[in-house]
């Protein structure tokens, strides 16, 4: 069969990559085409617009990009009709993603959704789209098939990706602090400074920076040459999971990575600082709905991790938060809580079952 798959950030990649192997295991004659990474190029999808050029974060980065936003889709669109595809896979990436499956549904492809874009926390209206235009929803968090249940929609629980990916290892040495900036620029501009600022604070450890495969070495290399960074301080370009592989403690700006860096048993302190415009529209929005902004708090329920938000997100808390969590009871609590998160998001094999739907 032929598949078509769209995928918009880099954690779409990745689990898009181990959806086309899933895919190409149970349907060895496959013909994959994708918008993705190169992860999912890596597993054997012909990937024909990556996604660098799609990433845009914030409604007012949105309104600046629009006419590139449609453009790209009018692409795809024409791209899609082109490949006449047996099944059109959606991955996550909803302002892009939830508009494809109303084009989609009315030119008569089967669509299915894997990873669910939150809607559970920002627009529940979007429920209507999904009931309408989607032929299988594959959600990843557990409380997520209740929430569709209660607005009508089948939705299929498979497992989280990421037990998949993120391997614990309890035998190798935690030797330093990740910085976990982000992925995308903005993110990156904004955190980057004073989670360092806070490491200079602190400059008996040992810090290492996880830089995004997606961006430059030299965006990072401009914040190291600055007067106050730690002095024990190192980057590590596109290679995030070795870096909390080996890590004690982690800063982490709010995202999937908040969730990767729990998979791997690190203590974290979540930070997120947005454009202001941006996080005004988005406490109006979720206030009433959600109480934390970090995948581990909203699956557990509660407060694991500490959550600095805009103005909390600034050096003096930041070093006080960090502190709490290098060593002590703070720590200790955490580390408990992290091993409950895993049972919590039951067993691996997210991609096969997806797969194993799609085909269906």
């Amino acid at each position: 069969m032929r598949y078509y798959l769209i995928a918009g950030e880099a954690s779409g990649d990745l689990h898009g990559a181990k959806l086309v192997e899933a895919l190409r295991a149970r349907d060895p004659a496959a013909e994959i085409r994708a918008w993705g990474g190169e992860l999912m190029a890596a597993a054997g999808a012909e990937v024909v617009k990556h996604y660098r050029e799609l990433a845009f974060m914030g409604f007012v980065e949105v309104v600046k990009n629009l006419p590139t936003i449609l453009s790209n889709f009018r692409a795809c669109k024409a791209d899609i009709a082109d490949f006449r595809p047996d099944r059109l896979v959606l991955i996550d990436y909803p302002g892009f993603n939830l508009r494809m499956a109303k084009w989609a549904r009315r030119a008569g492809y089967d669509i299915s959704y894997y990873i669910s874009p939150q809607i559970w926390a920002w627009h529940t209206s979007r429920v209507k789209q999904v009931r309408a235009n989607v032929d299988r929803m594959l959600v990843i968090l557990p409380f997520e098939e209740a929430f569709y249940a209660e607005h009508g929609v089948e939705a299929t629980f498979v497992g989280h990706p990421l037990l998949d990916v993120v391997k614990q290892t309890d035998s190798r040495p935690r030797t330093h602090v990740a910085l976990l900036p982000g992925s995308r620029r903005q993110e990156i501009d904004r955190s980057l400074p004073p989670m360092l600022a806070a490491a200079a604070r602190l400059p008996e450890q040992r810090y290492v920076i996880a830089g995004a495969p997606g961006q430059d070495a030299e965006l990072y290399r401009q914040y190291l040459q600055a007067a106050d960074v730690p002095p024990k301080l190192e980057l590590v370009q596109g290679n995030t999971y070795e870096v909390l592989a080996t890590a004690h403690t982690a800063l982490v700006t709010s995202g999937t990575a908040t969730l990767e860096t729990a998979l791997f048993g690190v203590p974290q302190v979540v930070c997120y600082r947005g454009n202001a415009l941006n996080y005004w529209l988005a406490r109006r929005l979720v206030a009433s709905r959600i109480k934390y902004i970090s995948l581990v708090n909203l699956v557990m329920d509660r407060e694991v991790v500490p959550e600095l938000i805009q103005a909390d997100f600034n050096v003096t808390r930041l070093t006080a938060e960090l502190q709490k969590i290098i060593a002590g009871p703070v720590r200790d609590r955490q580390l408990e809580e992290l091993q409950q998160l895993r049972r919590v998001l039951g067993a691996g094999g997210a991609a096969e079952r997806a797969a194993a739907a799609i085909i269906g």
